[in-house]
């Protein structure tokens, strides 16, 4: 990400609390800039794990890496449809107000680099949904984990929540067309959409698993090769 992109980002969502948190602009402000810090400390633990996993593999299993922080709005709707009040203090039962998306190239790379996060003794796993062994109705698949980690700043220490997803290119790109169409439910044609998207869920799912296949039994067959090659 440049650092104009950044600089946008934050200003987007620091600047210019909702309304309803007019009286408590400056610590909306803070708290917002505080999620912000935690979503890039993810994101930076990320980088470092698909840059040791080149030099140890020589192949990077992140593609790349999403960011974001939930808009005002959205904040609002989630509080409504949680039954809370708009707080500051009701805030703490969003869990996803820092996002961050890993999009891999195979499904066991998913598991690999989510274990291999949450063992770091600075991350703590909150809750998983995995959305890859049991997918949504629709067909959505995604690996979710609600993390907490400690943000430092200049005179404190602070636990935030950040939600990080772990999909493949292929789920990633299913779940940007479904996206979509949430906002488009007036069309007529929309069931029969919905439900021919449903089927491409499950032909995507199948070709992930055969991909990941076809990966182990080459990965397979160069471990024999080398072997043999070291006895000859």
């Amino acid at each position: 990400m440049s650092a104009e992109l950044d600089k946008n980002l934050f200003t987007e969502m620091g600047i210019l609390p909702p309304s309803e948190f007019k009286d408590d602009k400056a610590e909306y402000q803070k708290l917002m800039m505080a999620y912000y810090a935690a979503m890039r400390e993810v994101q930076t633990k990320f980088e470092i794990l698909n840059d040791e996993l080149n030099l140890r593999h020589s192949r990077n299993p992140i593609e790349f890496i999403k960011v974001r922080i939930k808009k005002s709005n959205s904040i609002l709707e989630k509080l409504s449809r949680y039954g809370l009040d708009k707080t500051m203090d009701n805030l703490k039962h969003i869990n996803d107000i820092a996002g961050v998306r890993i999009v891999c190239t195979y499904v066991d790379d998913i598991y690999e680099i989510a274990n291999m996060f949450v063992r770091q003794d600075d991350v703590t796993l909150v809750q998983i949904k995995d959305y890859i062994k049991k997918p949504k109705e629709n067909g959505y698949r995604s690996l979710h984990l609600t993390i907490e980690i400690p943000v430092y700043f200049s005179d404190s220490k602070r636990k935030l929540r950040v939600e990080v997803q772990i999909r493949t290119i292929a789920m990633d790109f299913w779940a940007s067309l479904e996206h979509d169409m949430k906002y488009k439910k007036d069309l007529e044609i929309m069931p029969t959409l919905q439900e021919e998207l449903k089927k491409c869920a499950d032909v995507i799912s199948d070709t992930d698993l055969r991909m990941q296949k076809i990966k182990n039994d080459l990965d397979k067959a160069h471990h024999e090769s080398n072997l043999m090659n070291r006895e000859v």
